[in-house]
C-alpha cells in the first residue's frame, strides 16, 4: 500500500531494524522517543538516522514522551520537568524535520475536573512555547486525546492558543475507551483541527492496540468522517508487534478501498 499520509509507529531504538520493512512497504514512520531514549541520544546518531530516512524517501512524525509528564500541573516543579522534556523533543525535531510532533496534553477529569480553568491557564504557556518551536522547524504540534470523555478541554486549549501550528491528533482507540459522545459529535467539534489520527482498535476495556476491525470501532465511519473533516490528516498505525502491523495494513487497505 502506498499512501503519502500513511505512517507506522516505531520506537526510535527499533528504527534500524524496521527500515527494510518500511522501505519494502513504502511506509512513512512515527518515531517514539521515550525519556530514556532522549537522554541517551547523540547528535551523530540522530544525524545518521536522518540521512538514512532521507535516502529512503521516508517522511516522519514524532511521538513525544508522556509518562508522568503534566503540562498543566499545579506543581511548578512538574511543569518545569515537563517543559525540559518537551524542549528536548523539539531539539530532536529541529534535526529530524517531522511533519507533526504528537504530545499528550495531560488532562484527567479526576484530577482537574473541578479546576479545569486553572489547568488550562497553567497549560497554555508551554503550548505557546511549543508552537514557537514548531515555527522554527516547520511542523505541526498535535495534542492527542487520552482520558478525554468529550472534546471540550482540547477544543479550549487549541482555540485559546489560537495558532495554526497547534492541532489535534485523534486517537480512535483512546476515544473508544473513554468516550461519552459519538464519533460524529467528536468530529463535529475537533474534525477541522485534526492533523493526524492514531489507528488501532480495542473492545472498550483496555488499550489493546489491535488492528482496526478486530475490536468494536467502526473503521469505515472513522474514515468517512476523516474524508469529510480532515482529508489530509496523517494516518498512523499504532501496532506494537510486526504481526499486528501486517494485519492492520490489510484491514486498513480493505477499509480505504471501500
Amino acid at each position: 500500500m502506498h499512501d503519502n499520509t500513511l505512517h507506522v509507529h516505531v520506537p526510535y531504538p527499533q528504527l534500524d531494524g524496521a527500515l527494510p520493512f518500511l522501505v519494502e512497504r513504502r511506509l512513512n514512520v512515527e518515531l517514539f522517543f521515550s525519556a530514556d531514549t532522549l537522554d541517551g541520544l547523540t547528535p551523530e546518531q540522530l544525524a545518521s538516522s536522518v540521512a538514512r530516512l532521507d535516502d529512503a524517501g521516508i517522511r516522519r512524525t514524532i511521538h513525544a514522551p508522556f509518562m508522568d509528564l503534566s503540562p498543566g500541573s499545579f506543581e511548578p516543579l512538574l511543569r518545569e520537568i515537563t517543559q525540559r522534556r518537551f524542549h528536548q523533543v523539539m531539539d530532536v525535531a529541529a534535526t529530524l524535520r517531522p511533519r507533526v510532533v504528537v504530545f499528550h496534553p495531560g488532562y484527567d477529569k479526576w484530577r482537574y475536573g473541578e479546576t479545569r480553568d486553572r489547568w488550562l491557564a497553567e497549560s497554555i504557556p508551554l503550548w505557546q512555547e511549543m508552537v514557537e518551536r514548531g515555527d522554527e522547524c516547520d511542523c505541526i504540534i498535535a495534542v492527542e486525546n487520552i482520558f478525554e470523555e468529550e472534546p471540550s478541554t482540547l477544543f479550549d486549549l487549541i482555540t485559546c492558543v489560537n495558532s495554526p501550528r497547534l492541532r489535534h491528533c485523534f486517537d480512535m482507540g483512546h476515544w473508544n475507551l473513554f468516550k461519552k459522545i459519538s464519533l460524529e459529535e467528536w468530529f463535529s467539534v475537533l474534525g477541522p483541527f485534526m492533523a493526524e489520527t492514531h489507528i488501532h482498535d480495542n473492545h472498550g476495556e483496555r488499550d489493546e492496540h489491535l488492528p482496526l476491525g478486530e475490536g468494536e470501532i467502526n473503521g469505515r465511519l472513522v474514515f468517512s468522517l476523516l474524508d469529510r473533516y480532515a482529508p489530509n490528516a496523517i494516518k498512523t498505525i499504532e501496532a506494537h508487534t510486526r504481526d499486528k502491523l501486517e494485519r492492520a495494513l490489510v484491514s486498513l487497505e480493505q477499509i480505504l478501498k471501500k
